[in-house]
């Protein structure tokens, strides 16, 4: 098997990835067997994961993702069984590491629609489904990710260079503070961009690769804002541009505007602190901008 470059590169950095990337051939010709399917097409990969378009026993076409269990996808078959196929691609069958899944067109993703209003309204209208489903048991829990972000932020802020960055993390800290006691108990996606939705035969467009969170939807709406930002850009007024995007989702779903904006500070925290794991002195540009544009609405 062919297992493609950009793969290769994001897995051979550490001991587990690299053993991952051995064993990939023998577990996917292990799966196939087992779950008698045929492969059907090339190879391809999401950004940590092999995909390979494959057909049933039945006839039926479908894709298998075979992926290393982390604590970010070890729920991602808890939460596509509650959603079972709801605005979302349907799972077929699962087992540690592998997932059956409906076959969706992979060359048409909705980052691919030139409209950003247009794009911006399915992905609002497929959240809002997604949110309306309660979280069910065993997804991780906003709640506990919040308070430990927090905890968090006192040795992370010396790391960045800038004032200016600093007081902005520690801004999007308060506004965590202000709403973590009620942190909220739908099933949230995760991380709903453009490139995560795919055109569909079932259903116009449908959401892949959830990471499923029980929690407020307010915490799901950043990877809407933040992606597609050429065409945040283009429109030669940034803030204004961020701010039709959230207004537009937070009427979808019908959100406290206020509450929403704290979460969306929230999910620019945990960027943050994530970027200063890795060695970053500065913040995200794009994400310093939407948060700037939400917090000068709210002031």
């Amino acid at each position: 098997m062919n297992v493609p470059e950009a793969l290769t590169a994001s897995y051979h950095r550490t001991d587990r990835g690299r053993a991952w990337l051995a064993a990939l051939p023998g577990h996917a010709a292990d799966v196939l067997d087992r779950w008698g399917l045929r492969v059907d097409g090339p190879p391809g990969n999401g950004m940590a994961s092999l995909v390979l378009p494959v057909v049933r026993a039945d006839g039926t076409s479908a894709v298998l993702k075979l992926h290393p269990v982390t604590e970010d996808n070890a729920a991602a078959p808890i939460g596509l069984r509650a959603w079972d196929g709801d605005g979302v691609v349907r799972l077929l069958d699962h087992e540690p590491g592998a997932m059956l899944l409906e076959r969706l067109d992979a060359s048409r993703p909705l980052s691919s629609v030139a409209d950003d209003g247009a794009a911006t309204r399915v992905l609002a209208d497929l959240l809002a489904r997604l949110v309306a489903v309660p979280a069910p048991p065993g997804v991780r829990r906003l709640a506990d990710i919040a308070n430990a972000m927090l905890d968090q932020v006192a040795g992370a802020a010396p790391a960045l260079r800038s004032a200016a960055d600093r007081a902005l993390l520690r801004t999007c800290a308060s506004a965590v503070g202000e709403v973590v006691g009620e942190a909220g108990d739908r099933l949230l996606h995760w991380d709903l961009h453009y490139d995560n939705v795919l055109a569909a035969e079932r259903e116009p467009w449908l959401a892949i690769d959830p990471e499923p969170l029980a929690g407020d939807p307010g915490f799901d709406l950043l990877p809407a804002l933040d992606s597609r930002w050429d065409a945040v850009i283009a429109t030669g007024d940034v803030p204004r541009a961020v701010l039709r995007r959230f207004d537009l989702l937070t009427d979808t779903l019908a959100l406290d505007r206020r509450r929403a904006t704290a979460w969306t500070l929230g999910r620019v925290l945990q960027n943050a602190l994530w970027d200063v794991e890795d060695g970053e002195t500065a913040l995200n540009p794009e994400q310093v901008a939407i948060a700037h544009a939400l917090l000068d609405r709210r002031t």
